[in-house]
């Protein structure tokens, strides 16, 4: 039997819910075995357990673990072991979907458990000594760096028509693009593309900027496209720009962003309702083509300014000149020389305002040349 081998599996505070479940057959599984198994960095440990919550709850407090009720509607408490949390969910079969949300049942077996999961890959179960359980094929998966819906995908989707874009997410975090994707899964997301309408924007929003923080999305970005998921997601996008985007990242070694790729994405960003810092960025970034460099740095910031050129650089294929780089660097440090106490004496008010408001786009446009004295000269 195959086994795995990871620090957080061995971790006191891991193996110590294990122990707290010892009599009831109990499973480490998801994202934690997947990237054990592809060498990636491993955020959260869930387990799956055939004991009910009732029992994990008592059993826990029993030991002096604190415990959250976080989904008891869906057989999930969290257990915090050694300030960790850990998500301990019962085995559970789908009663009843309706794309959105499930009503659930206790099951019986990990083989149950694991049918009414996503994709193959994050249906791999692990015990307390790291063999490695497998019911529907996700170590092949694995091995290949494929995506695949468990048994029917058109039935996976239309449990949760989210799994649709997590299709894609997982594909630019986790498949090789070269190997192409999945082809039935493909041909069941764009037959139930309607079932995208029904999803809260925030879910979306999220979704889609979970997939742009990917090393290299565009493949899978290219296909979202193809099957009509991005223009019903996200309309008036287009993602020519993305690829030269990623490109010029990676050449001048800026870190992957998802924002920034949003931005490059262009569509009706306000649909997927952002948080309002996030909306404000998007907008910035949009700038590029509108503002100069220096104007650029100066009223956003170095790294957002930086940003926008690239958006903008991606947007007709070039790369940013090392004079918009020293333009935007001299914007970004640049400090207005005038204030309004030095003009208080003649003006106020609207006048005031505007006046101040003057000055300083002549200060911009000279490069931020002026000085004081010149400014206050033109009055």
């Amino acid at each position: 039997m195959q086994t795995i081998e990871a620090d957080w599996l061995t971790d006191t505070a891991t193996q110590s819910i294990f122990k707290l479940l010892a009599a009831t057959p109990t499973f480490v599984v998801g994202g934690c075995v997947r990237n054990a198994l592809l060498n990636v960095p491993v955020k959260d440990v869930d387990f799956a357990t055939a004991a009910h919550p009732e029992t994990v709850s008592k059993l826990a407090e029993k030991a002096g673990m604190r415990v959250i009720p976080t989904g008891l509607s869906h057989g999930t408490v969290t257990v915090i072991a050694q300030d960790q949390p850990f998500e301990v969910t019962t085995f559970r079969r789908d009663v009843a979907t309706d794309g959105r949300r499930a009503t659930v049942a206790y099951a019986e077996s990990l083989e149950e458990d694991a049918l009414r999961r996503d994709f193959t890959v994050n249906a791999i179960y692990a015990d307390a000594k790291g063999a490695l359980y497998d019911p529907t094929g996700g170590l092949a998966d694995i091995t290949a760096r494929r995506i695949r819906f468990i048994e029917d995908a058109e039935r996976r989707i239309q449990e949760d028509y989210l799994r649709s874009l997590r299709f894609f997410r997982f594909c630019a975090w986790y498949a090789d693009p070269a190997e192409g994707m999945d082809p039935e899964a493909l041909n069941a997301i764009a037959r139930n593309l309607s079932g995208l309408e029904t999803l809260s924007r925030e879910r979306v929003g999220l979704e889609l900027l979970r997939l742009l923080g990917a090393p290299d999305p565009a493949p899978a970005v290219s296909s979202m496209r193809q099957t009509g998921v991005l223009a019903s997601v996200l309309p008036g996008a287009d993602d020519t720009a993305l690829g030269p985007l990623i490109a010029l990242e990676q050449d001048m070694g800026v870190q992957p962003n998802a924002i920034r790729r949003l931005a490059a994405l262009g569509g009706e960003v306000q649909s997927l309702r952002l948080s309002k810092a996030d909306s404000a960025r998007v907008s910035a970034l949009r700038a590029g083509g509108e503002m100069s460099p220096g104007a650029l740095g100066y009223a956003y910031g170095f790294d957002v300014g930086r940003d926008a050129l690239l958006v903008f650089a991606a947007s007709i294929g070039q790369h940013p000149q090392e004079e918009a780089i020293k333009a935007l660097k001299t914007g970004a440090s640049a400090k207005f020389p005038v204030r309004s106490s030095d003009l208080m004496d003649q003006l106020e008010g609207k006048a005031l305002g505007d006046a101040l408001r003057r000055l300083e786009q002549e200060w911009i446009d000279s490069g931020f040349t002026l000085s004081r004295k010149e400014l206050l000269s033109k009055g």
